[in-house]
């Protein structure tokens, strides 16, 4: 009797035993989002995203959630930070362009102060 169990069981694992898959449904469409200059996922901006999922009947909006405040502080701050980084590269480049501007007078001011040419060589210098 063990002999017929123990074969039911095998015939039953058999049965129920299904193929492994390792692909990962989350990348479903992944390829072409990003060909189309969308988010890599789905979910990460949009009007499934940004918009509240109801309102009241009266026609107030429903409160925020808190996905959707942290998502609008996180837009806040990049916001923010580039505007930072772009006031610090404006004064670097005003930085640079006086500091370029201070090198082009020391070497106006460096030519001035040479010796000049002195009687022939200055009418010859003159005429060219």
């Amino acid at each position: 009797m063990a002999a017929p169990l123990k074969q039911l069981c095998f015939a039953v694992l058999r049965q129920t035993v299904r193929p492994f898959s390792s692909t990962c449904a989350v990348q479903a469409g992944r390829k072409w989002r990003l060909e189309n200059g969308l988010a890599w996922t789905g979910s990460e901006y949009g009007p499934l995203t940004d918009l509240p999922d109801w309102s009241f009947a009266d026609g107030r909006p429903a409160p925020p959630l808190k996905g959707q405040l942290r998502r609008q502080k996180q837009r806040e701050d990049f916001a923010r930070r580039a505007v930072n980084l772009n006031a610090e590269v404006d004064q670097g480049m005003r930085t640079w362009r006086a500091n370029k501007e201070e090198q082009e007078r020391e070497r106006e001011q460096i030519k001035s102060s040479m010796l000049k040419p002195k009687g022939k060589l200055l009418l010859k210098n003159k005429n060219k």
